[in-house]
């Protein structure tokens, strides 16, 4: 039987992140999330800082065409075969959360999931950025545009899918509207 895997995607701000590893702890098992940056690294020799980067920007944009890379493997094209190979890896050992990195698409047929996506309105997640993360020239909003149009363009790239549509999910829950803990609830129930 196909372990029970939990995977986050979500919005820039949303809570994501703190709604998946706050499941796994209730659950007992473990959550990936910068972990998988880690993993990346020591496989591939590249740098974390470049690694968790390359994750949010689809190859063969506007940086490729100037430097003549607009075809061929990319290293995007490999970190995201390396990034297969260790989400399969994760979810053959046992039960676990995987937050990001395309992990819903990636396990599709690999293991028993549940797919969730965390969304907010914009107010709520500006308001959440700035204590998270703090101030910026660039305003909150501005930031989580930018931030979800290269997540979004990223899993479009590798997946062909688009991300946030409901129908690719099992579940979608409005962290503003329910509250962290009511989605952390809702989740391990779920599981």
């Amino acid at each position: 039987m196909k372990n029970r895997v939990i995977t986050i995607s979500r919005e820039f701000g949303s809570g994501g992140r703190t709604i998946g590893k706050k499941v796994a702890e209730k659950l007992g098992i473990p959550c990936y999330d910068s972990e998988l940056i880690q993993k990346i690294a020591e496989e591939t020799g590249f740098n974390e800082k470049y690694i968790k980067e390359a994750g949010e920007y689809a190859p063969g944009g506007f940086l490729s065409t100037l430097t003549g890379r607009a075809y061929g493997p990319t290293n995007e094209d490999y970190l995201w075969k390396i990034q297969c190979k260790i989400i399969a890896g994760l979810a053959a050992k046992g039960p676990c959360v995987i937050v990001g990195r395309c992990a819903d698409y990636i396990l599709r047929d690999k293991a028993d999931c549940l797919k969730v996506f965390i969304h907010a309105d914009l107010a709520f997640r500006a308001e959440r950025i700035v204590k998270e993360y703090g101030e910026r020239e660039e305003s909150p909003e501005q930031r989580l545009k930018d931030k979800d149009k290269r997540r979004a363009a990223y899993h479009r790239f590798y997946t062909n899918m688009k991300w946030g549509h409901a129908q690719n999910y099992d579940l979608t829950l409005n962290s503003g509207t329910l509250g962290i803990d009511k989605c952390v609830r809702i989740i391990q129930e779920l599981y």
